[in-house]
């Protein structure tokens, strides 16, 4: 909202003293400048709608334009072969909660020590902070999301029979539909602007996630009640005969059926994107797959030969098909940004016994890059990177550095705002031309974990802790030594050149302090 429309600004100018007059418009025209950062006029790019696509837990060989492979995504192939496909694209961490942070804010999550990942925590984005949906906002779009979340919801201990705030809609979303953490956490029910769906006030929902006081079966328990057999963790409250993390009392007709999450979030950002055509609208459209409990509805099973986890990947290539023919049918494909990525790299057995090991064939999730999930390692945070605009951006490949931290100063700068974030870069040049370099430098994080990229090299300080994740099969990035790596030559990190490279290794380590200070 431009200030000088506010009730601040309704006096009668022309009553006002000669001096008064004089400090009042001194006064405009301050506040015209502050309101300025934030908006200016119509740029070029400014009432196009903006979508995000984002997958989670989906790796950087899971796309098989990326990778050629037994796996094949014909609709996110569309995107990466008729728009820009970048091949150093980066999530801001190699877990989802930071990752999510980190791309709503333009912050490395690292900086903020409860950009963690969270189970049934407050809100970790502090409503004051400048975030993308208020941005564009602010700017006059209407913004949404539909799908996961996994930010926190309210302070402290959560009611979920009432209004659950803060959210998604106090950090700028006009509208809301989503999960309250993850599929595989309690409570197992959709909350639509901050209201859990189809809630029956005669059966509130209890939530804890210590212990079982209510008695009810859970996976550690009562495992021959269970569909689906938890492998590590997801042992409490069984919904829907899935084992969960946590445990749940109530809220029976209002618990979500897994086999139609993907329908259900589709058909919401569908009449999300047919009720707001006619105006600037921004979608943060974020899919459940391939994170775990894989549970693709039954028109997708069997479909990938590699059990659930290929077979959800399928499901979500079809619902963004079906997204992009929406676009396609309300024309509106000419006037869209569609940015497409994951929040971390691949896991396969992240907690159920879904075959996801045994029948993964000759399919590399990774890519052949080294680590996955929960890692310091390329795999763990080089993701799929794709941006799509029918007309305006030209088919091409990539090999620029991007991180999805970009995002936020990126969007900023193609709706003409000045206001920027310290750790974003403005890639607008080479998200919509193809021109330009990308940023040089870029600080991974895992775990609470930092590493440095600069340019071809990438260097892992030394940390403490098990080497391998039991329980997933993950290289980790631990190692008593620092390691160093020429990405050009050796992109799946086989030589270590720290020992080899001290100058090298020297400078990384200055630069990456520096950063880490500012």
């Amino acid at each position: 909202m431009n200030l000088l429309n506010s009730n601040l600004f309704l006096i009668d100018y022309m009553s006002l003293a000669p001096l008064t007059k004089s400090f009042y418009l001194l006064f405009v025209l301050f506040v015209l400048s502050c309101d300025n950062s934030i908006k200016k006029g119509k740029s070029q790019t400014q009432d196009s709608n903006i979508i995000i696509i984002y997958m989670d837990d989906l790796g950087y060989g899971d796309v098989s334009s990326y990778r050629k492979g037994k796996l094949k995504t014909p609709n996110i192939d569309k995107l990466a072969n008729e728009g820009l496909k970048f091949i150093n694209g980066y999530s801001s961490s190699a877990t989802c909660t930071p990752s999510r942070y980190a791309l709503l804010t333009g912050t490395y999550p690292w900086r903020n020590p409860r950009a963690k990942i969270i189970t049934g925590g407050s809100l970790i984005i502090d409503t004051t902070e400048m975030t993308l949906p208020k941005l564009l906002k602010i700017n006059g779009y209407k913004t949404g999301i539909v799908g996961k979340w996994h930010l926190g919801l309210g302070k402290d201990k959560i009611n979920y029979n009432k209004i659950i705030s803060p959210g998604a809609n106090e950090i700028g979303f006009d509208y809301s539909y989503i999960l309250a953490d993850t599929q595989d956490r309690v409570p197992s029910v959709y909350i639509e602007n901050g209201r859990v769906e189809n809630l029956d006030v005669n059966d509130p929902i209890s939530v804890n996630f210590d212990k079982n006081d209510y008695g009810l079966p859970t996976g550690l328990k009562n495992p021959e009640l269970t569909t689906m057999k938890w492998h590590h963790g997801h042992n409490g409250s069984i919904v829907n005969g899935i084992p969960r993390i946590g445990f749940m009392k109530g809220g029976n007709k209002a618990r979500w059926i897994d086999e139609d999450m993907a329908d259900n979030f589709l058909n919401k950002a569908k009449k999300y994107i047919n009720e707001n055509k006619n105006n600037p609208f921004f979608l943060f459209y974020s899919l459940q797959q391939p994170h775990v409990p894989r549970t693709p509805n039954q028109r997708f099973v069997g479909k990938s030969g590699m059990g659930p986890r290929g077979d959800a990947i399928i499901e979500a290539d079809w619902c963004i098909g079906e997204l992009y023919k929406t676009l396609e049918e309300n024309k509106l494909l000419e006037n869209t940004l569609i940015i497409f990525s994951s929040d971390n790299g691949p896991v396969l057995n992240d907690g159920y016994f879904d075959n996801a090991v045994e029948m993964l064939g000759e399919h590399t999730p990774s890519g052949g890059l080294r680590g996955g999930k929960y890692s310091l390692f390329e795999a763990g945070t080089r993701v799929p990177f794709i941006t799509y605009w029918k007309g305006r951006i030209k088919a091409g490949v990539s090999d620029q550095i991007i991180s999805q931290i970009d995002l936020f100063n990126t969007v900023s700068k193609m709706i003409d705002s000045d206001f920027r974030t310290k750790d974003g870069k403005d890639l607008s040049n080479l998200i919509l031309n193809n021109t330009g370099e990308g940023r040089n430098e870029l600080v991974i994080e895992a775990m609470g974990r930092t590493a440095y990229r600069y340019k071809e090299w990438v260097m892992i300080p030394p940390y403490k802790g098990r080497k391998i994740a039991k329980n997933v099969q993950i290289e980790l990035g631990n190692s008593s030594e620092y390691m160093l790596f020429d990405l050009e030559r050796d992109p799946y990190q086989k030589d270590n050149l720290a020992k080899k490279n001290p100058e090298k290794l020297k400078f990384m380590i200055s630069s990456f302090d520096k950063i880490k200070k500012n």
